[in-house]
């Protein structure tokens, strides 16, 4: 059964299953104002404003989830995400590192372990380790490949989103036909789809 954060987030990409993935400033004030856009992949930020960042999605009633690798300033030692829990009200995190998932799993945070799928070593990568991790959701990108998408949805009962160059619909419908249950993207055309 699903913890009481994952239904919130199935509840929230079942009503709106495109993610909005912020990368800077603009994009974070527009998502921030769109009534459909229900999660928010922050992408972007340091130490000194990651709390502000994750301050503004929480205000505006969404579900903020704090790429780790990409905050400048943060490490990829576990500590990182003691101080996304103590310091952000962010409702998890996003990251290719999976001691961080782990930590960020005994801290009662949402976890997203994205993948890169750019070889068979990265499929079959994905299959070790999410038996030892058990993340909340997996993200794989490029989110523009259903067959590698569906075949990471039959090895799993992880749930996946699809990432990385969704910028029609068409890319959103083949993403969420393959069994994505959701696609993230910074396009913020794709966003008010």
């Amino acid at each position: 059964m699903a913890n009481i954060m994952e239904q919130k987030f199935y509840d929230a990409v079942e009503s709106s299953p495109v993610i909005a993935a912020v990368k800077d400033i603009e994009g974070l004030e527009r998502c921030c104002k769109l009534e459909d856009v229900q999660v928010v992949f922050i992408l972007f930020g340091d130490v000194c404003t990651i709390a502000d960042v994750v301050k503004k999605v929480k205000d505006a009633g969404k579900i903020a989830m704090v790429h780790m690798d990409l905050i400048v300033g943060l490490s990829s030692k576990e500590v990182v995400v003691d101080f996304i829990k103590n310091n952000t009200c962010a409702d998890g995190i996003i990251t290719t590192k999976p001691a961080l998932v782990k930590r960020a799993r005994e801290l009662k945070l949402f976890t997203v372990l994205r993948y890169f799928l750019i070889d068979s070593m990265a499929l079959e990568n994905i299959r070790h380790q999410l038996y030892a991790l058990k993340p909340d959701f997996i993200e794989v990108l490029p989110g523009v490949m259903p067959k590698l998408i569906k075949e990471v949805c039959q090895t799993t009962r992880i749930p996946v989103i699809a990432g990385g160059l969704i910028s029609d619909k068409e890319a959103v419908m083949s993403a969420l036909s393959a069994g994505a249950i959701a696609v993230s993207t910074t396009n913020q055309d794709v966003w008010l789809m």
